[in-house]
């Protein structure tokens, strides 16, 4: 008699910039994954950033292309996720969707890059009183990286984060950390450059989800 052994999940590693199969559900180990797509002029459109523990399943959204790559070198595993999954990730996509087309509206493109970093931090960086600190070597957000997601050039980047942190508006605490400190009681500061405030919207649970799972509560 033979015995058929359950099949083992899928696992991946992928280094930075690489593909991971949209068609599969999987259950991020380690580091970022981001859903992108693209318009007519090939410029990149972020959807969603998840990061360790998070979940991402297929989303059926109909939009294409629909890529999912990653930001740093990541672990995944194959997941058969419950119909409550499906569900929890369907909400959360829409969410942050909502959000970063919230955050590409802002004028300029300076503002809307402090944005960014403020909705990063908020999402997977650790909180205190003074504010939020990411790790952009741990999220390898390079500069690219982040002119990717906020529609603008590598260079106006650049030249932005160092005009952040001669204002004090971003404070550099190591070689790879940045601190985005606290301006008001929401720990969102008000819009630079006389752009409007945005009200970010909260995670399902009201709280960002990278921050329970490494024990962080939001003051």
């Amino acid at each position: 008699m033979t015995i058929a052994m359950p099949a083992r999940p899928l696992r991946l590693n992928l280094r930075s910039d690489g593909h991971l199969p949209a068609d599969i559900s999987w259950r991020i180990d380690d580091g970022y994954i981001r859903a992108n797509t693209w318009n007519v002029e090939g410029e990149s459109i972020t959807l969603g950033i998840w990061g360790p523990g998070d979940l991402i399943t297929p989303t059926g959204c109909g939009i294409k292309p629909y890529e999912l790559i990653s930001l740093a070198r990541v672990s995944v595993v194959e997941h058969q996720p419950s119909e409550s999954d499906v569900l929890d990730f369907l909400r959360d996509q829409f969410i942050q969707t909502t959000e970063l087309l919230q955050i590409h509206r802002v004028r300029p493109a300076e503002a809307r890059l402090l944005r960014l970093l403020h909705w990063i931090g908020n999402r997977f960086g650790r909180i205190s009183s003074s504010g939020t600190t990411l790790s952009l070597e741990d999220m390898n957000l390079t500069h690219r990286h982040l002119a990717d997601i906020a529609g603008m050039t590598r260079v106006t980047v650049t030249k932005a984060l160092t005009r952040f942190r001669s204002q004090g508006l971003v404070v550099r605490v190591s070689e790879a950390d940045l601190l985005v400190p606290r301006i008001d009681g929401l720990g969102i500061s008000p819009a630079p450059f006389g752009s409007a405030s945005i009200p970010f919207l909260r995670t399902l649970s009201q709280e960002p989800p990278a921050h329970r799972k490494a024990g962080f509560l939001t003051p």
